[in-house]
């Protein structure tokens, strides 16, 4: 009879792990950098307000002057250069509802089945409409790696690493413990100031979003609280470029994120507490990539969302983050 119970209570065990396995729902697909990324994106470039090549792609922005200096360390203690200007792939965001799911890995756990972290849910009632999203970010020098700029002060000389889990990030649950790193949050947390965001929508789906409304993410919804609660899901696609831009800006406020785009920081990057919205786009990599270009943060993704979304392998997201170029070329 000992025997017996032992037998079933090991059943049990391994039937309890195997749920918990299949459970345990990570999908993904590790970006094909020559047919995933549209390359297209990183016109126009400019060699200071002339434009060398743009192929019919917007921008925005301050031009970089003709002619540049920078401070060197040793004589002659200033070197002369172009002014460049450009877009660049340079990050990578993955967005899910399961905790250290990778989908830009493949859809391999981070840390191993029943990790850290709360568990989101992409699924919304008919009353409240709200979902939770986890967000990994990575840095991506897609440019180092194809070889595509050589130039040493105009490239960035960083290699693939994990920059930030909103599973260890403790504000990212709560949208209270949220106001640590953005106690201005109450300031904008009325129907006036979340009207005003319609303007920003406008600007962002006609060319580029509105600085001066930085409280707001266009067609996504509220930049606040930055957290991964989204308030009115919409789809899947809304909710996580939403996420998107929310842990983009905690990571400014965190100076985890540089300004890389005026002209005071052509020679080195400069802290931006605040994000410059009109300094980033977004392309869509995973479940279905979108190589028909990048769009600026806020801009409605009525246009070409349709399709890249379905039920349960499709369910997470990975995106390039665009971000424009003012360096100094030598």
């Amino acid at each position: 009879m000992k025997a017996l119970r032992s037998l079933i209570l090991l059943g049990f065990m391994c039937l309890s792990q195997q749920v918990h396995a299949e459970a345990y729902s990570c999908s993904g697909r590790i970006p094909n950098p020559v047919t995933d990324i549209a390359w297209i994106s990183i016109f126009p470039i400019k060699i200071g307000p002339t434009t060398v090549a743009g192929f019919g792609q917007e921008d925005v922005g301050s031009s970089a002057p003709a002619v540049c200096a920078c401070p060197l360390p040793v004589p002659p203690w200033i070197r002369i250069g172009i002014g460049l200007s450009f877009w660049e792939p340079a990050r990578a965001v993955e967005v899910t509802t399961t905790p250290m799911c990778s989908p830009i890995l493949g859809g391999i756990p981070l840390g191993g089945v029943g990790a850290l972290g709360k568990r989101g849910s992409a699924k919304t009632d008919s009353e409240s409409r709200n979902s939770f999203y986890h967000v990994h970010w990575y840095m991506f020098p897609l440019t180092n790696w194809m070889s595509m700029l050589t130039d040493t002060v105009c490239v960035t000389l960083e290699s693939f690493d994990l920059l930030m889990l909103s599973e260890f990030e403790p504000t990212w649950n709560d949208d209270e413990l949220a106001t640590i790193f953005s106690p201005e949050a109450t300031l904008f947390a009325n129907p006036i100031a979340q009207a005003a965001c319609a303007a920003d929508c406008l600007a962002a789906s006609a060319g580029f979003p509105l600085n001066e409304l930085f409280w707001c993410a266009g067609c996504q919804g509220s930049m606040y609280p930055m957290t991964g609660n989204i308030i009115n899901h919409e789809s899947g696609i809304q909710a996580s470029l939403l996420a998107t831009q929310r842990m983009h800006s905690k990571l400014h406020r965190a100076f985890l994120a540089w300004d890389m785009n005026s002209p005071a920081a052509m020679c080195l990057p400069l802290p931006l507490p605040i994000i410059n919205k009109r300094s980033y786009k977004t392309q869509m990599m995973y479940p279905i990539p979108n190589t028909l270009g990048a769009h600026p943060y806020g801009r409605s993704d009525i246009f070409w969302a349709a399709g890249k979304e379905y039920p349960v392998m499709g369910e997470d997201f990975s995106y390039l983050i665009w971000r424009r170029r003012l360096c100094c070329a030598f």
